[in-house]
């Protein structure tokens, strides 16, 4: 382990996605320094050949500091708070937050870059590990257009695309709107799905033909296993996803927009998330809303891909 950070990048935050993204720069041939606050999740990444420091601070040494954390106030902290990136004398030139927060949140953390001389792209994700693991990640980004380009090969190597939506914090609002339709869609598509089997279709079959329609998408596709299959393991958790879909219906109120398929996926993720509060899949919702139309569901126990491969 190192107490200063020798590489051009430092990466904050390895869970779930962070490590996945992580990695995939390791083995795209960037040098990266990485912290987590449990040094343990860092094992897999020096195995590949990145490097682990030992507090925050360190990674002010970064040019580029990369993070991805659960909330606002863990990102406010790790910058800001006591030992945080920003505690010493040493500044990195710029901090590209990828995790999911408001863009309220990210505005002011914008503002407190700003007055330190650190500069600050917003960048959140569209994906989860899997997606990330399997390279298919779109990054979104905002803030100053110099910096974007700076970093663009960088954000490109985590996944099939990366974009640039404008200034300031416009790509949380459009994070904020994937998630939400995020939610509306799984809804729609358990609804017809029941629909269809309750009629008579086997899942595997009216799902698979879904993906082949107009209607398909990479989204359908790649929960299309989980749903037949019944395996929620978790790739997002209904609490999570809760979270999302109660951003968005602040984000509409604040703009002055309706939502109605958006307010009623909430309520229906909400009741979800008081039935699952744990660590699952939140495609759960698939069996609370089969309970609900007097169905018991079984697994087909049909092997089909993800499109992920």
């Amino acid at each position: 382990m190192s107490s200063k950070a020798s590489h051009e990048v430092g990466w904050i935050g390895l869970g779930r996605m962070g490590e996945a993204m992580a990695a995939r720069l390791v083995k795209a041939g960037f040098g990266l320094s990485v912290w987590n606050r449990t040094a343990s999740k860092a094992d897999p990444l020096t195995k590949i050949g990145a490097e682990v420091v030992t507090d925050k601070m360190a990674m002010a040494h970064c040019a580029t500091v990369i993070t991805m954390v659960s909330t606002t106030d863990d990102l406010k902290d790790i910058l800001f708070g006591k030992g945080g990136v920003l505690a010493g004398t040493v500044r990195p030139r710029r901090v590209v937050d990828m995790s999911s927060i408001s863009d309220t949140g990210s505005a002011e953390i914008r503002k407190q870059l700003d007055g330190a001389g650190v500069a600050y792209l917003s960048a959140p994700v569209s994906g989860n590990a899997k997606v990330a693991k399997a390279g298919k990640l779109l990054v979104v980004a905002s803030g100053p257009r110099a910096e974007y380009d700076a970093v663009q090969p960088l954000l490109a190597a985590l996944g099939r695309a990366a974009m640039y939506v404008g200034d300031g914090e416009l790509s949380r609002v459009w994070k904020i709107a994937h998630n939400t339709m995020f939610g509306v869609i799984i809804q729609s598509l358990c609804e017809i799905t029941l629909l269809a089997e309750k009629a008579g279709i086997p899942r595997h079959v009216f799902l698979e033909s879904i993906n082949q329609s107009v209607l398909g998408s990479m989204y359908t596709r790649y929960k299309t296993p989980a749903l037949v299959n019944l395996d929620f393991t978790t790739t997002f958790t209904p609490k999570l996803l809760l979270k999302d879909m109660e951003l968005g219906m602040s984000a509409g109120r604040a703009y002055g927009v309706v939502m109605p398929a958006a307010s009623a996926t909430r309520d229906s993720i909400m009741s979800l998330s008081h039935q699952y509060p744990g660590d699952i899949d939140f495609s759960v919702l698939l069996v609370e809303l089969a309970r609900a139309a007097g169905m018991k569901l079984e697994p087909e126990n049909v092997p089909l891909s993800d499109g992920l491969a």
